[in-house]
């Protein structure tokens, strides 16, 4: 089993930081990630995230592509229903040929009510509006002149400025939490991304609602299948955990209060303490344990591209990078040569 690594790279910083001197560090880090073998940058999406400052995710990834001229590019997620299709099939085309083949287009639902109505919709529109937008992109894509009415666009015989090199498309990557946005990405997309939060013994159960949906759809397990993981690496789990605890604890504190939590399975939560967050979701520890726990995961479940979110805000760019560079170094051999 091969299995390749990829990094998120969050652009997340708290109010006051120098976010221009912080970009010049996430250039470093990118550099770094093409350096020690990563096979892709990730870059998410949030809209109005203050306090925290973040940066834009397509422009972010366009002046990445230079820096780590090896890795590709995921857009990992678009939140594909509070955008136009036109808009977004041209800008992830130009992103496809500006780095010459390297876009992955990752896209789902969103969850905070407030960026839905800061563009114009609401959370009870959002699956509809996914599924008619990434139908509308694929048929652009694909170079011919489209004529399509949606619930908030009309295509009217219509064709891309600028088409991916890619073909027919880009990699689609669908995030989903939940069993119907999981059947979903098995009928529109090139594969599920599995998300960083749902512990081994919900992926399990997922996976089978993934396989049906395939089954019913006609379409063959895929060959890529990711997932993110919050990650971090240290000499022992003590020190990782106080390397990486308060700015990990933070953030899930965040994404709780921005409504996450509705969207995880029925009974699950992300208003927990950060020691029943780290049991069976995120891969901390030592390289050893790491590894351990990589292998396990990926043996039981078929993921063979793994994600990490190793920097949360309020981090050290350094300590960030010494925990990269440990898990390339020690815990990527120790997983690939485990498989």
């Amino acid at each position: 089993m091969s299995v390749r690594f990829g990094l998120m790279i969050r652009g997340q910083f708290p109010a006051g930081d120098n976010l221009a001197a912080r970009f010049d560090e996430l250039c470093a880090q990118a550099r770094l990630a093409d350096t020690l073998g990563f096979s892709c940058i990730t870059k998410g999406s949030h809209y109005g995230a203050a306090p925290m400052q973040d940066f834009n995710q397509i422009p972010f990834l366009a002046r990445i592509a230079a820096e780590a001229p090896h890795c590709r590019l995921n857009a990992g997620i678009v939140l594909l229903p509070m955008h136009k299709p036109l808009d977004i099939a041209e800008q992830i085309a130009t992103l496809d040929v500006l780095s010459n083949g390297r876009v992955i287009f990752g896209c789902g639902l969103g969850y905070r009510e407030v960026e839905f109505k800061a563009f114009g919709t609401t959370g009870k529109d959002r699956a509809a509006r996914l599924e008619e937008n990434l139908t509308a992109v694929k048929r652009l894509w694909t170079g011919e002149r489209v004529t399509l009415r949606g619930s908030h666009f009309e295509l009217d015989d219509i064709a891309l400025s600028t088409l991916p090199v890619q073909r027919p498309h880009p990699c689609i990557w669908m995030g989903a939490n939940a069993n119907p946005g999981i059947r979903r990405a098995a009928r529109m997309a090139d594969c599920w991304y599995i998300p960083p939060h749902n512990p081994l013994d919900v992926v399990m159960r997922q996976l089978d609602v993934y396989r049906r949906a395939l089954d019913e759809a006609g379409k063959p397990f895929p060959a890529e299948l990711p997932m993110r993981r919050e990650v971090f690496v240290a000499a022992s789990r003590a020190q990782a955990l106080r390397l990486c605890g308060p700015s990990l604890a933070h953030k899930y504190e965040t994404y709780h209060q921005w409504g996450q939590s509705e969207d995880l399975p029925e009974g699950d939560t992300l208003s927990r303490p950060l020691d029943e967050l780290v049991d069976d979701r995120f891969l901390i520890g030592s390289p050893a344990q790491v590894a351990e726990a990589l292998i396990a995961f990926c043996r039981a479940t078929g993921v063979n591209h793994v994600v990490l979110s190793i920097h949360w805000p309020g981090m050290e760019m350094n300590v960030a990078n010494d925990a990269i560079e440990l898990f390339a170094t020690e815990v990527m051999p120790a997983v690939r040569s485990g498989l």
